[in-house]
């Protein structure tokens, strides 16, 4: 599984770079903070695949990367390709990007 850190994350929003940002963690989760990422919970991935780009990269993530693997694992399955894990989640932007974000 490929992953992206959220150093290059940052970098790419920087430089508007096109790619898609999913978050699949649970509503009240994504309500705390979130990056902006289209909001689609884990248990609903499969059921909305056509909100998801099959023509640009697509990073995934939650909040410390196990979730947003195990969705990246039932898309591939279902063909997608193009997926990065976003290695360490929301946690880890939080703790290297935005240090004032909430976080919980």
């Amino acid at each position: 599984m490929k992953e992206i850190t959220v150093q290059e994350l940052k970098k790419k929003i920087d430089q508007q770079e096109d790619f898609q940002l999913i978050d699949v963690r649970e509503a009240f989760e994504y309500e705390v903070s979130n990056l902006q990422g289209l909001h689609i919970p884990l248990a609903n991935i499969l059921v909305e695949t056509e909100k998801i780009a099959k023509d640009k990269p697509v990073i995934v993530h939650c909040r410390s990367g196990a979730r947003s693997a195990a969705a990246i694992m039932q898309l591939e399955s279902q063909g997608f390709q193009d997926l990065y894990n976003l290695k360490g989640g929301i946690l880890a932007w939080a703790a290297e990007i935005e240090p004032g974000m909430n976080v919980y």
